[in-house]
């Protein structure tokens, strides 16, 4: 397989699943300005802004209690510069049409129908502002931009061969799965730790996010403990976003890959690391968050070395290496 075709598939997975990340990030935070308190909306703000790894436009977000402290977050702009502001990378717009267009060089490693369905959302997001999604109610134009992506993968897992293609593809939206996965968690426990009137919404919150709420009644109660919802995303295999699932499929599909020409071991020996650290056990006591953080910061650190790796054996190796 070409390496371009690999890095572009690659590549359309990791945009893909990014894009619907931050949707479901956004679509839960729009919902909470409609009749939540200031508190809670400026730490959807800050948590959105610690995962993304970015300071926002404009003054601090703060955990103000009073109307005015609404201010200090303007969330028309801060919803403007994480879904149309072509400046910033990790927008809506920008991975969405980094996506589009990797799948356009890729036409020929993918299906007509997986293009249209990706291309026609796209025709109708490029030429929007805030101004246009912000009139009526926001969270729509999220929760539709969310059900397009959607749409995409499950034409993706219709109609694409299973084969080496299918497989980059794959790989590439369980890596960013995972980085963003872990990115969101230390960024919801920092900001839990800082709001020392934390509640159990702040958790609920991120159960939504997740699409983990019906999954977590379903399993535990309707009871919300931190414990669980950090079991339940982490650990649980029966959940199709945890962080164990997203390992264990990079694994399986790495593994079914064939050898590329650069050195393959790397990359197989960091997936199996990343699902038993995953898997743990995960450490209890006193200092359980902070212990539990360190190790997620470790997993983070891994998952880019495993990006890395499966770059150098697949798209940046040497023309002139020995065969593996």
């Amino acid at each position: 397989m070409l390496a371009r075709n690999a890095e572009g598939l690659y590549w359309l997975g990791r945009y893909v699943e990014r894009t619907s990340h931050l949707c479901r990030l956004l679509r839960e935070q729009m919902e909470t300005l409609v009749d939540r308190p200031v508190r809670e909306i400026h730490f959807g703000w800050r948590r959105i802004y610690g995962a993304l790894r970015r300071r926002p436009p404009g003054p601090a977000i703060g955990f103000g209690g009073s109307d005015d402290d609404f201010t200090l977050a303007d969330s028309f702009a801060l919803a403007d510069d994480l879904t149309f502001e072509r400046s910033n990378p990790d927008s809506v717009w920008s991975c969405f049409a980094a996506g589009r267009e990797n799948a356009r060089q890729m036409r020929q490693c993918i299906t007509g129908e997986m293009w249209a369905s990706l291309n026609l959302p796209w025709l109708r997001l490029r030429e929007l502002r805030i101004e246009d999604v912000w009139k009526t109610a926001p969270e729509g134009f999220y929760a539709e931009v969310s059900r397009d992506l959607d749409t995409f993968m499950g034409v993706v897992e219709r109609t694409m061969y299973r084969d080496d293609r299918w497989r980059f593809l794959q790989i590439g939206r369980c890596v960013e799965r995972l980085q963003l996965a872990v990115s969101l968690l230390l960024a919801h426990v920092d900001e839990v730790t800082a709001a020392e009137d934390g509640s159990d919404h702040d958790w609920m919150s991120l159960l939504r996010v997740c699409n983990a709420l019906d999954a977590y009644t379903h399993r535990y109660g309707v009871g919300i403990r931190a414990d669980r919802v950090f079991e339940l995303l982490v650990v649980d295999a029966r959940l199709p976003r945890s962080l164990y699932d997203a390992a264990d499929a990079a694994g399986r599909e790495l593994t079914a890959l064939a050898p590329g020409p650069g050195p393959t071991g790397e990359a197989a020996s960091l997936a199996a690391l990343i699902t038993r650290a995953v898997r743990g056990p995960w450490p209890t006591g006193e200092h359980v968050l902070d212990e539990r953080c360190e190790r997620l910061r470790q997993i983070e650190t891994r998952c880019r070395a495993f990006h890395a790796a499966v770059m150098a054996a697949h798209v940046q190796y040497e023309i002139d290496a020995p065969a593996p």
